[in-house]
Formats: structure tokens, C-alpha cells, sequence
């Protein structure tokens, strides 16, 4: 190839990788655009923010704010501590199911697994909205429903996650180091706990993430299992106000100041998420 080619190559090369540079941005900006919009209505009271649609922050921030944590006695903050209730400790059982689950069918042989492997996978492919009504009935048998059990139930045994962590077991848990501790007298269940656990961590951590992130952003199961407005999340809340607004539209204003709210969490929980993701990649590093 000559340098003329070569040359004319590099030319084009340049043309084009603007293209998919531009539909990075073009995403992001989606994304990005409804949340700012949410931002920025959250500062406006009702005359605001009914009067002009701009993006130029309002005055009614504070008084928003006030007047949700007001709102039936500070309902608004209870929803939101049921929906930290409900993502923590469902994440961390999802997570330490998934731990277990995964372990055993990525890190040891026994009859049934590639089955029982195949079953977790057709869950995967299963629509949670497709569950829902079942599990409604059979924890309704139970007396169950509209309990915080049918909330945290349902979001126990993700499938998903059981699967990611039967891919990264095998992949990061070496089958000698498994052997050598064995050797030196250490039961299984110091193997899991002390060696296999702490090297599957950043596996485990995106597990966490994903189920905290899917309860807390859930409405359906919350929607169909719950009638107590005490025990709601903040999503299936925030969806009581919004049609109350219908007849009473000052309380949009407090719809969009709860959903600035609502996603803050979320936020702040993936930074400090990415911190422990490096921190994980960092060491395993180190260990190599």
C-alpha cells in the first residue's frame, strides 16, 4: 500500500467517525433532556409553571418542597423510605441468593445442572409483568398480599442475576485455588464465604445494582400487591398524586418536586457504586 493510500485511508477514517460520535450524542441528549426538564420544573411554582414552557429555572423550588413534605403529614418521605426498604433489603437477598446460586452451578458438577441452568435461563426470558397476577394469587393464598412480604418475595430470586453470577464464578474463581484450600483443611462453606465471595464482588455488586434500580423504579408488583397507601413505594405514590392532579392540578407541582426527588437515590447510588466497581478492578489486579 503506498502512502497516497495510506493517506486517502486515514482521510476517510475521519470523515466517517464523527457518525458514530454524533449518535452518542444524539443518546445522551435523549436521555438527558426529560431529566433536566424535571430539574428545572421542580424550581417553578404552579403559575410557572403552567404559564411557559422553558428551561429557565423558577422561583418555587423551597415552597414545593415544603409543601410535599407537608402533604398528609409527610407521606411523600414515608413512600420514599418504604421504596429504600424494599430495594436495599431485596437487592441484598437477590445479591446473596444470586452469590449462592450461581456458585454452586458455575464452580461444581452434579447431576441436573445444566437443566436446572437451562430453567434459570427461560426465566430470564420470562416478562416480570407476566408473573405478577400469579404471585398475587398465590401470596394472596398465603395472606400474604398487602404485606411488605409480597413486596419483598417476588424480588428474592432474580434469574438474571443467578445467571450473571454463574458466568462470573467461572470465570473468576480458579478451580486450583478451590483445591488448594481444600488441601489445607477449609470446609466449603469457608471456601464460598472467605475465597469465592470476595473475588465474585464486583459481580455481585452489579447484581445489587441491577435489582435495587428494578425495585425501586417497579410499579406493577406494588401496583397489584398493595392497598395500604402507607406501605406504597414512591412510584406507585407519586402515581396517586399525578391522578389526584387530575382535580386538584397544584398537586403537579408536587408530582414533578417528588420525582426530582426520586431520582437522587439512584444517582447518588451509582457513584458510590463506580467507586467500589474500581476499587474491585483495582485489587484483582494487584492479586494477579
Amino acid at each position: 500500500m503506498t502512502p497516497l493510500t495510506l493517506t486517502a485511508t486515514s482521510k476517510g477514517g475521519r470523515r466517517t467517525a464523527w457518525v458514530p460520535t454524533l449518535v452518542l450524542i444524539l443518546g445522551a441528549l435523549y436521555c438527558l433532556i426529560p431529566i433536566a426538564w424535571v430539574v428545572v420544573a421542580a424550581t417553578k411554582d404552579r403559575s410557572e409553571l403552567f404559564s411557559t414552557f422553558t428551561f429557565a429555572p423558577g422561583s418555587g423550588f423551597f415552597q414545593n418542597l415544603s409543601d410535599l413534605t407537608a402533604y398528609r403529614d409527610g407521606i411523600f418521605w414515608r413512600w420514599m423510605a418504604n421504596s429504600a426498604f424494599y430495594a436495599g433489603l431485596g437487592a441484598l437477598l437477590s445479591a446473596a441468593v444470586s452469590a449462592a446460586g450461581g456458585y454452586a452451578l458455575g464452580r461444581y458438577s452434579f447431576r441436573g445442572r445444566e437443566a436446572i441452568f437451562k430453567m434459570i435461563l427461560a426465566g430470564v426470558l420470562v416478562p416480570s409483568i407476566v408473573l405478577a397476577v400469579p404471585q398475587y394469587l398465590l401470596l394472596s393464598k398465603l395472606g400474604m398480599a398487602d404485606s411488605y412480604w409480597s413486596m419483598l418475595l417476588p424480588s428474592i430470586l432474580s434469574p438474571y442475576g443467578v445467571y450473571l453470577v454463574r458466568i462470573y464464578a467461572a470465570a473468576s474463581v480458579p478451580a486450583e485455588l478451590m483445591e488448594a484450600a481444600r488441601m489445607d483443611g477449609a470446609s466449603e462453606w469457608r471456601i464460598f464465604s472467605r475465597i469465592a465471595v470476595p473475588m465474585m464482588m464486583p459481580g455481585l455488586i452489579t447484581v445489587f445494582l441491577f435489582q435495587f434500580v428494578g425495585i425501586w423504579n417497579n410499579f406493577l408488583l406494588p401496583f397489584v400487591m398493595l392497598a395500604d397507601d402507607e406501605k406504597f413505594p414512591i412510584t406507585l405514590g407519586l402515581y396517586t398524586l399525578l391522578a389526584q392532579g387530575a382535580s386538584q392540578p397544584a398537586l403537579y407541582t408536587l408530582v414533578i418536586t417528588g420525582c426530582l426527588l426520586a431520582i437522587l437515590p439512584l444517582i447518588g447510588l451509582f457513584l458510590v457504586i463506580q467507586r467500589f466497581w474500581s476499587l474491585d478492578l483495582m485489587s484483582g489486579s494487584v492479586k494477579a
